[in-house]
């Protein structure tokens, strides 16, 4: 097996997060609680860990700024063209399985 240095994870780390983002805005059928319901953690999720990481290095990112780079789109904007209800079955489950955090 070939030992990777720090840079080579690094961008192999960044190239798969951008493939994942890049995917999810594909799938814009794919609805966040279901995300959430299945994996435990959602586009949200992936916006809030990015700003998370940027105010770690001392850059200022904005929940806005953070969820336009993920969504591709303002947030808005992408609930208009892809949020649905969500049933009351999956709000409930959502609830019984609610990360801490949200």
């Amino acid at each position: 097996m070939t030992e990777l240095s720090d840079e080579q994870k690094r961008d192999f780390e960044a190239a798969a997060f951008r493939r994942l983002v890049e995917h999810l805005r594909e799938r814009g059928d794919v609805q966040n609680i279901d995300l959430m319901n299945l994996a435990g953690f959602c586009r949200n999720c992936l916006s809030n860990w990015y700003r998370e990481a940027a105010n770690a290095e001392g850059v200022e990112l904005g929940k806005d700024q953070s969820r336009e780079i993920v969504y591709g789109m303002p947030y808005a904007q992408w609930q208009a063209l892809n949020q649905t209800e969500a049933s009351d079955a999956k709000k409930a489950e959502f609830e019984a399985r609610r990360p801490k955090d949200h």
